[in-house]
């Protein structure tokens, strides 16, 4: 790590310190550290989707913003396919990581793992953004839209796959950086791809006049920017990762446990694009009150349940390396604070936002009955994000001790569970049904979810005792 002083904006204390975090800092500040950063990136991504609909619309032309709205749920798959790679790539690291003191050969490994994660995301990009590009007008199509949207969906989408293999390896190297316990420095990236992107939107749709096609473009370059970012961090303050494709390999030592962690990611992103495809569908009969209502109920939400995936999220680095290191009571320590920590923030911003609803409502509209249905459908949505925050705690613990099988189950019941409920709510309820339906499912999946842990108990503490259970048991410097 003695590069680590040719780069003025880390340094070798800096390294150190996230390190500590992780390994012994009291639990508390060890979540503030990783969870904050997290939280306030995610808020400053949405506040920027916001600001981008809004150099869109003023173009004034409603189907360019059809074709953002329609790109939206490609550019969440995009996300997925990268977290597959970063999420499952970034808990093993994070697990390597904490084994390094009890298993010095664990070091070596990690290589490998960094190495196949990033690359491995490249890869899969480049093979998805192709084969987008190769059937472009179907896919079009598909996302739903109609003959005026066509031209601008096209433009928008193109650009977007053109540029997947930077996207997903973006969001895997955030992970990775994220492994290490990085959360500041993930922050600074993110933030810092934010506003280079809100630059660019305002050269590329207002000066040079490209539309959606420079929305795409802006977010693709920003993005790369990111990765730059994130590669120069990695490359001069990880000592035990490596980017290098010699290290590459595709040893069923690493395949297995990077994807069948990062696959429960990709099934909950799939599933996500579903069950708003299917709202959104079922919702529209109701008039646009209710889909605007809708609408405005999401967006109010999103900040609480973004304080809340902070904490979720956030976390995961450090169970991961608690498990690798075999520390049961940080572990379980861990597990407890973030879940008051959830309680919590939960109860406290649901309250606040319901306290205010009048008002945050008539800030996105006037109209008298969409506020009367808008307050039921927020009310659901609170409710809602309190079941969802304790099932993210428990994916994120089963993805950080590396048991594939209940993260996927949790996956498949967050999909499998709502379809049938919100199509059933429709027919005996009508929009009160619909309304909540999400709340009822995220119940039924919390259920699952304890039932899981409940099960997985005895596995990870016998994983705490003999080592990560999905440790690489056999050297990989011959694959």
């Amino acid at each position: 790590m003695s590069s680590n002083t040719l780069d003025p904006t880390v340094t070798t204390d800096d390294v150190g310190t996230n390190h500590w975090y992780l390994a012994s800092a009291p639990i508390v500040r060890a979540l503030v550290h990783l969870c904050v950063p997290m939280a306030a990136a995610m808020i400053v991504g949405a506040v920027y989707n916001v600001i981008n609909a809004g150099f869109i619309g003023s173009l004034h032309d409603s189907a360019l913003l059809a074709a953002i709205t329609l790109g939206t749920p490609l550019l969440g798959l995009v996300m997925a396919i990268g977290g597959v790679f970063g999420v499952g790539g970034g808990a093993l690291v994070s697990r390597m990581l904490g084994a390094v003191d009890r298993d010095p050969a664990t070091a070596g490994e990690i290589k490998h793992v960094s190495s196949f994660a990033v690359w491995g995301s490249v890869v899969a990009g480049a093979v998805f953004g192709g084969l987008g590009l190769l059937l472009l007008n179907p896919l079009v199509s598909l996302l739903g839209a109609d003959a005026a949207a066509v031209p601008a969906t096209s433009s928008y989408v193109g650009v977007m796959l053109a540029f997947v293999p930077v996207l997903t390896a973006a969001f895997c190297l955030e992970q990775l950086v994220r492994a290490e316990g990085a959360a500041r420095q993930v922050m600074i990236g993110l933030v810092g791809s934010t506003v280079a992107n809100v630059v660019l939107d305002v050269l590329l749709i207002l000066v040079l006049h490209q539309g959606v096609a420079g929305a795409a473009l802006a977010m693709g370059l920003s993005n790369l920017g990111l990765v730059a970012y994130f590669v120069r961090w990695l490359q001069r303050n990880s000592e035990h990762m490596s980017l290098a494709p010699r290290w590459f390999t595709l040893s069923p030592a690493v395949l297995k446990p990077v994807f069948g962690v990062g696959v429960s990611e990709l099934l909950q992103a799939s599933f996500l694009i579903v069950t708003s495809l299917v709202l959104n569908n079922l919702a529209v009969a109701y008039g646009d009150s209710a889909l605007g209502a809708m609408g405005v109920a999401v967006r109010i939400a999103q900040v609480p349940e973004f304080l809340v995936m902070g904490i979720t999220l956030g976390v995961l680095p450090l169970l991961a390396y608690a498990y690798g290191k075999g520390d049961r009571n940080r572990l379980r320590s861990a597990v407890r604070v973030s879940a008051l920590a959830v309680g919590g923030i939960s109860l406290v911003s649901a309250a606040t936002v319901l306290a205010f609803r009048g008002p945050l409502f008539s800030a996105f509209s006037a109209d008298p009955s969409m506020l009367a249905i808008g307050v039921t459908i927020l009310t659901a949505q609170l409710v809602a994000m309190v079941m969802n925050g304790f099932t993210g705690l428990l994916t994120s613990l089963f993805q950080a001790t590396g048991r594939a099988t209940p993260a996927i189950v949790i996956s498949l019941a967050q999909g499998v569970l709502f379809i049938p409920i919100v199509i059933l709510g429709n027919l005996w309820f009508g929009l009160s049904g619909i309304v909540w339906s999400l709340t009822v499912s995220e119940s039924a999946v919390l259920l699952v979810a304890v039932v899981m842990w409940l099960a997985s108990r005895r596995a990870i503490d016998r994983g705490l005792v003999t080592g990560s259970a999905e440790r690489v048991e056999q050297s990989l410097a011959t694959a």
